[in-house]
């Protein structure tokens, strides 16, 4: 598989008001990410709610995503079948294969955790065997998941017993484990970068890909970022990067991950809310959340319809 570069939204999983999935929605989305210039969608993870889906829930939306993407041929799809039961991830894997997704991800058992790095590699190959054809990603998120083991230990483990690791979706702020990724085997891994607040770091380390939930309404600005980062206009780009963060600072401030359901619903996609447990503080604050939003003057830098 050809590495990413570019961004790959992490979609919202849309709802209805009783918290059912609109699958109905996904050809729509899925259309508005390709004209913001997305270049992949990563499903079913965190932003999208997987942990809070059912099996059959996940595997509908794969369904969904790769019926557009046959069609469409744009974005990449990646879904993410990791959880707990190695068992129920095999089944989501090869339902993904089956099913023509670009890639899998992978995710750390959260309960019983592995010991070390030998152990998750080994979880890994377990799942990645099942389907040998096609591409496997590794999401590290410790700060959910609470596996913090080091990637690079992870790599030097898993290379030799996953032929089909394609790389790491990274979402923690350990750039001395990041860089010594990209290094790794003279930079055979794809390594995606996870965090959205501080891209401009990692692209200076050398990523060329990301996936984040921001990219679903703030695509424009980032592109902007890496563009000014490539043309060595670090001055814009740092100025770029703090509106990224004052976007983000809305987040925590309206209650969380939830929020970006809010500035979904602010650019003219309403997904809905998430399920419980994760609180929707933004809803019964939107009109507040909106003068937020207009006061840091950033409409331009907003994913168009």
């Amino acid at each position: 598989m050809k590495k990413f570069e570019g961004l790959i939204a992490a979609p919202f999983t849309p709802m209805d008001k009783k918290g059912e999935i609109r699958y109905d929605r996904v050809g729509d989305y899925y259309d508005f990410l390709v004209k913001n210039k997305v270049v992949g969608a990563f499903i079913n993870g965190s932003t999208g709610e997987g942990v809070s889906l059912t099996q059959k829930e996940k595997m509908k939306a794969v369904e969904f995503w790769t019926a557009k993407s046959k069609t469409a041929k744009t974005l990449k799809v990646i879904n993410l079948v990791g959880g707990t039961s190695y068992k129920e991830c095999i089944e989501n894997a090869q339902h993904s294969a089956e099913n023509g997704v670009d890639a899998i991800a992978l995710l750390a058992p959260y309960y019983f955790k592995p010991a070390g790095a030998k152990q998750l590699a080994e979880y890994c190959a377990t799942i990645a065997e099942a389907v040998p054809q096609t591409p496997v990603f590794f999401y590290h998120i410790p700060v959910l998941s609470g596996c913090f083991i080091s990637m690079f230990d992870f790599l030097q483990e898993a290379a030799p017993i996953i032929p089909n690791l394609a790389g790491i979706k990274f979402t923690h702020e350990d750039f001395m484990d990041f860089m010594s990724c990209i290094h790794f085997m003279n930079g055979k891994f794809d390594m995606m970068w996870g965090r959205d607040e501080n891209m401009l770091s990692a692209l200076v380390l050398g990523t060329r890909s990301a996936v984040g939930s921001t990219f679903n309404y703030a695509a424009p600005l980032y592109y902007q970022l890496i563009e000014a980062f490539d043309s060595g206009n670090l001055p814009l780009a740092r100025k770029l990067q703090q509106m990224s963060i004052d976007i983000i600072r809305l987040l925590g401030k309206y209650g969380g991950i939830a929020t970006g359901k809010a500035y979904m619903k602010y650019i003219g996609l309403d997904m809905g809310e998430f399920r419980l447990p994760v609180k929707n503080d933004w809803a019964k604050n939107y009109e507040n959340f909106v003068e937020d939003v207009n006061s840091l003057n950033m409409q331009e830098f907003f994913s168009k319809l």
